[in-house]
């Protein structure tokens, strides 16, 4: 195990380094901030607050990636870096915190959005110092950073100029800064950045896929809060559950598998692309389809639990249904785009689901919110069962590979 010759004394991470537990504490507060994102989503049902909501889930996924590469070559719990990285959590804890006043600052305190933004360039400086500090005597890797540097700073300062803004602009200027951010760090090469280990990597994504699956699971019960408990608050619970489990048996009984063996499998010279690629850009859409899914369980609940305001009939509808339908949509296109980019091949069944669920959008816009559920819940227990028979052979020989290298 080497250590790094630097003022900051930090540890080089094994090849088989597993998630360690200072990791899995700073995840709980991304934990609070995607419940932070589902309530104000809720709170502004209407387009303009769902756009909102889906580029606060790009800030939070792109604060919580770079970490993610940096724990993949530095031990987390070694050394110096814990203590820069309860710093970095105590920047993402401030972000979460003013996540209700990312666009709308409330009177007295400080102003939201511009405290968001400082909190943001904070986070994303901690990462950028640290990585040039391991990078010492790395000529190639200090070359890629001086490169993404400018992204992260540009990214910054829109987010700061969209503070002194309001409407659509301002969520404009907050599309702008995410589009720099993403798009610089796409466009450099990956191959200047530095890898170690494909079976924490693959590991430290399943954990947050989990994480964010618990948030769907919490939206259950959040919707029926205060509320009475009745069979139809029973049924959508168990048919929400049953769609979050489906979700984690789509992830976790196959795909977490073939992707960190072609991870292990890909060239050295290549692999850092491709986990560039596969897990910091199409794990991306799986949580932000969580997300979405969440809002609409809790939107689904609401109408079954509260008989003050809605009655059994009543259908979800526009920013409710279409979050409940293309959460799950999103969520399987980016399985189908992580499966081309691993090992180079369709997932066709998780195709057809995700346009059978859009096309079942247009037309249960009359069905009661739970039979709107229903139908989700019905068409992923059909690909449950389809890739379970259909595939039974290859998962078995995956699962037996999978235990044999562990």
């Amino acid at each position: 195990m080497a250590t790094f010759r630097h003022p900051l004394r930090v540890t080089e991470a094994a090849r088989d380094q597993p998630v360690t537990t200072l990791e899995l504490f700073f995840d709980l507060v991304f934990v609070f901030a995607l419940t932070q994102i589902t309530a104000l989503m809720a709170h502004d049902l209407t387009w303009h607050g769902v756009v909102r909501g889906l580029l606060l889930v790009g800030l939070l996924w792109w604060s919580w990636i770079g970490y993610a590469w940096l724990c993949n070559i530095v031990k987390a719990d070694v050394g110096a870096f814990r203590g820069v990285l309860l710093l970095a959590m105590a920047a993402m804890f401030v972000i979460a915190l003013a996540i209700p006043e990312a666009f709308h600052d409330l009177p007295g305190g400080l102003p939201g959005p511009v405290v968001i933004a400082w909190a943001y360039f904070a986070f994303r400086a901690l990462h950028l110092v640290l990585f040039w500090m391991i990078a010492d005597g790395d000529r190639a890797l200090r070359r890629t950073l001086a490169r993404f540097t400018p992204s992260m700073l540009g990214g910054t300062a829109l987010l700061l100029v969209a503070s002194q803004f309001h409407g659509w602009t301002q969520t404009a200027l907050w599309a702008g800064a995410l589009a720099v951010d993403y798009g610089g760090t796409y466009l450099i090469d990956a191959r200047g950045w530095r890898f170690r280990s494909a079976s924490h990597f693959a590991e430290r994504h399943g954990l947050i896929v989990i994480i964010a699956l618990g948030e769907s699971i919490v939206a259950i019960g959040v919707g029926v809060t205060d509320l009475p408990i009745s069979w139809p608050v029973l049924i959508a619970s168990l048919l929400g559950l049953g769609v979050s489990a489906a979700l984690w048996w789509i992830y976790f009984d196959a795909t977490v598998h073939y992707g960190e063996h072609a991870l292990a499998a890909e060239p050295e010279e290549t692999r850092s692309v491709m986990a560039r690629d596969a897990y910091t850009f199409w794990h991306f859409p799986m949580v932000t389809g969580i997300v979405l899914l969440a809002l609409g369980l809790k939107k689904v609940l609401e109408y079954v639990a509260d008989a003050e305001h809605h009655d059994l009939s009543d259908p979800l509808k526009g920013p409710g249904l279409y979050a409940l339908y293309f959460g799950v949509v999103i969520y399987l296109l980016g399985h189908v785009g992580f499966k081309w980019r691993t090992v180079h091949v369709v997932g066709t069944t998780r195709l057809a689901a995700a346009v059978t669920l859009i096309v079942a959008a247009l037309l249960v816009g009359k069905v009661p919110a739970l039979g709107q559920l229903g139908v989700v819940a019905a068409v992923l227990a059909a690909l449950v069962v389809v890739e379970s028979v259909y595939y039974a052979r290859d998962r078995a020989q995956l699962h037996h590979t999978g235990d044999q290298a562990s």
